[in-house]
């Protein structure tokens, strides 16, 4: 009570222009003591101690983190009270652009979006929660990782919406490209991350090939399904057009419009363009992979078309194309095409399962083109799903190659070197599959609880216990450039060479320069007392940028044109590889990494347990291998 008098008749001396003193001052901000003491000086600390005490500890936390928590109102939602997919991908954005600005120090733009699948709905009164921050970052772009998830408050309950990476690139002063700073990853979570981003990098390169490969080899005519007896929808009746004037609030402090903001305005009209082809609500449930064509500013007309491409069984694809002009362009000049996306919709019926939809028919030319392409989509995306999206331990050891994907070589790529393969196109699912055998590769390198089991001279052997998997790891340094030791390792013909298990390699294919498939006969037999052989993917990557390994990925694959025979037993492989890090020009650490399958467990064991030095003996001999053709001629045209 004292406290609070004396400060009351110190906001009158304050407001009566009172001179008050410093003792004055002090005693009323540090408190009484007691009843009749003066107050005593504070010791050196006292008040940073308290605050210390009354603040929760915290992890050191990822600069480039951002976190966001959004209430959902009514006005966010549409007719059903679930959270508009269009503004949530403006909060999605505006997180994501945060993260990247913390990095780059600058305004920061969206230049492409990944695959987007929402598993959920979000109702009105709950909060998303949306955390985003820089995985990797390149010259002038970055990808930037995304997790959305909702919160029912009164429940308490959380489930995850959706993960998303987004491309975004740093901005100087008129629009120039700003040169990044590298990204150190601290955490085993974010070392993965950092590790995959570039190879997820080198997927969207490949996109738009991957699209025109299938479509290539897809046959022209378009077939239309029966379905139920109902007559088909043209495809023109679901068209859309829709004009928006882009106004500050919709811009950034440069005036370029948000990705977000464009991004909901083409969910809007997409929306529309769905609901005529049913006659219902639909419900959005992925966006494909898409790209900023270029930006838009404030004052631009942006003019936003929608169409249904092509109705499936339960799901329609709807391809959204934004243009925009300047208000002293006139109509008849043309317009700046600022991104096109196409996103999946389904119609659930009360118990929330996906309704049969009315059939598409196409309009003429275009629209016989985008039916097919939106076929051709559809298949990217269950390839995508199947072989990238699940689980690692929900894939079989060995998954499909079509060996009708084998394609020609590709108009547009680079003619290599004379000694070498033409380069080809990357098909279908193949590029999927590629990608899955090096993230596969990556995701146990960055593991973090690896364990030193053995060390003999030089040869150290590691191992990592998991729940259902007992991997291992053999490193050691040896007198070569990582580059030529990269191209020797990356060829299983010559592994024979030097690892006395391969009896021989036969290479059945070579899709490009970077993924061959093998046919391995090994010289270990079996519990059948037959040898063992392997149909093996073998991916080759290069250093994205410094401090990046070389990496050979290798996973069993089954091909019809080398089924499992009477004469082997066919043995499975689902992760090994090399990762070679340049230690200087003339030297490289060689690691050698293997998720150890059932067969192979107790020759894993037994070196592990120290009974069979079998894998110290062969990496010497892997080394000796390495030197004796490091001068190798045919190494040095394949490292030109």
């Amino acid at each position: 009570a004292a406290t609070l008098l004396l400060s009351r008749c110190l906001l009158k001396m304050v407001k009566g222009n009172i001179v008050v003193t410093e003792d004055i001052l002090s005693f009323c901000c540090n408190g009484l003591q007691d009843s009749t003491s003066p107050p005593c000086a504070r010791q050196p600390g006292e008040r940073e101690e308290a605050l210390g005490a009354m603040a929760s500890p915290s992890p050191a936390r990822n600069p480039t983190e951002v976190q966001m928590s959004q209430l959902v109102l009514p006005c966010h939602t549409n007719h059903r009270g679930e959270l508009s997919t269009g503004q949530l991908l403006k909060w999605i954005d505006t997180a994501a652009c945060l993260s990247a600005e913390r990095h780059a120090g600058c305004p920061c733009v969206t230049a492409s979006m990944d695959d987007i699948y929402f598993e959920h709905t979000i109702s009105v009164g709950q909060v998303v929660n949306i955390k985003a921050k820089v995985n990797r970052a390149f010259n002038s772009s970055m990808e930037v990782g995304i997790q959305v998830s909702y919160e029912d408050l009164c429940s308490g309950k959380h489930c995850s919406i959706c993960k998303a990476y987004a491309t975004f690139v740093a901005q100087g002063p008129h629009g120039s490209k700003v040169r990044l700073k590298p990204l150190s990853p601290q955490t085993e979570e974010e070392k993965i991350e950092h590790s995959i981003a570039a190879e997820r990098r080198r997927m969207r390169l490949v996109h738009k090939d991957t699209l025109k490969d299938l479509l290539t080899r897809s046959p022209r005519d378009t077939e239309l399904e029966t379905r139920d007896g109902s007559a088909a929808v043209p495809a023109g009746k679901t068209r859309v057009e829709s004009v928006e004037l882009v106004l500050p609030p919709h811009a950034n402090h440069q005036g370029n419009t948000f990705g977000g903001q464009i991004m909901a305005w083409m969910e809007n009209v997409a929306t529309i363009a769905a609901s005529r082809l049913c006659h219902a609500h639909p419900t959005l449930r992925a966006i494909e992979m898409f790209h900023f064509r270029g930006p838009s500013q404030v004052g631009d007309r942006l003019v936003l078309k929608a169409i249904v491409n092509n109705a499936f069984k339960n799901s329609m694809e709807v391809g959204v194309c934004a243009e925009a002009y300047g208000q002293e362009m006139e109509m008849s000049v043309s317009r700046r095409h600022i991104n096109s996306a196409f996103m999946t919709f389904v119609v659930l019926d009360q118990e929330g399962r996906p309704r049969t939809l009315p059939m598409l028919a196409p309009e003429p030319g275009d629209g016989e083109r985008r039916y097919r392409e939106a076929s051709a989509r559809k298949k990217i995306r269950l390839d995508r799903k199947y072989v990238v999206s699940c689980k690692q331990t929900e894939v079989p050891l060995s998954v499909p190659w079509d060996q009708s994907n084998k394609v020609g070589p590709c108009p547009r790529a680079p003619r290599p070197h004379p000694l070498l393969p033409l380069t080809c196109c990357p098909p279908t699912s193949q590029v999927y599959l590629s990608y899955n055998n090096v993230f596969a590769l990556k995701m146990l390198v960055a593991k973090a609880n690896w364990t030193l089991a053995r060390e003999k001279e030089k040869v150290r052997m590691y191992t990592l216990e998991e729940d259902k998997f007992l991997s291992f790891r053999i490193e050691m340094s040896v007198g070569i450039g990582a580059a030529r030791a990269f191209s020797l390792l990356s060829d299983l013909r010559r592994r024979h060479e030097w690892d006395s298990h391969y009896a021989s390699a036969e290479l059945v294919q070579q899709v490009d320069n970077d993924d061959m498939i093998y046919h391995v006969v090994s010289q270990t037999l079996s519990h059948e007392n037959k040898p063992q052989d392997f149909v093996i993917l073998a991916s080759r990557r290069k250093p994205c940028s410094k401090g990046d390994p070389y990496v050979v990925a290798f996973r069993s694959v089954t091909l019809p044109t080398h089924p499992a025979s009477t004469t082997f037993t066919r043995g499975e492989t689902v992760c090994s590889g090399f990762c070679i890090w340049p230690e200087s020009e003339e030297s490289s650490k060689v690691a050698y990494y293997n998720q150890a399958t059932p067969g192979y467990l107790n020759y894993v064991t037994s070196n592990v347990a120290g009974l069979s030095s079998n894998f110290c003996s062969t990496f010497e001999a892997c080394e000796k291998f390495l030197l004796k053709n490091k001068e190798d001629l045919i190494v040095r045209l394949q490292d030109f």
